[in-house]
């Protein structure tokens, strides 16, 4: 099995997809993780739009990337800028692969209905899933290009 974490700034959302993602469609290959370099909580509409796709992600906490130093990681994947940016250093042999996706609270804070801000959720929530469906292949060929 391969010790995966996604790694965001609060894992709240993009983060936390992942992992709901990865422990839906890959369990039998990937042991998946999710932390933040900051904790900020389970965002709600993360949560609803993963539940629209049949994923319960309630059951997941926002970790700090620091709870899980002890894990000896197969990889990290950083799903945002600024946790690419302020990734931190991993014992053993953790490779670290950069795969941003657009930040739906951000996006959608300029929305002018709830259905169009959950519109943003749902477009990063797909983009996710098919990140996700294609590993663990797609890493070996980012750590190798």
């Amino acid at each position: 099995m391969l010790k995966i974490l996604f790694l965001c700034t609060g894992n709240s959302c993009r983060s936390q997809m992942a992992e709901g993602w990865a422990r839906e469609l890959k369990l039998d290959v990937i042991e998946a993780y999710s932390a933040g370099i900051e904790t900020h909580g389970l965002n709600p509409n993360a949560v609803k739009v993963m539940a629209e796709a049949g994923i319960d992600i309630t059951g997941q906490e926002s970790q700090h990337v620091d709870d899980l130093k002890l894990v000896d990681f197969d990889y990290v994947v950083t799903v945002c800028d600024n946790a690419a940016e302020s990734c931190p250093v991993f014992s053993g042999s953790a490779k670290v692969i950069h795969q941003p996706f657009d930040d739906p609270p951000r996006l959608a804070r300029d929305s002018a209905t709830e259905e169009e801000g959950l519109a943003h959720y749902r477009r990063v929530r797909d983009e996710i899933r098919d990140f996700v469906a294609s590993l663990p292949a797609t890493l070996e060929s980012a750590n190798h290009g």
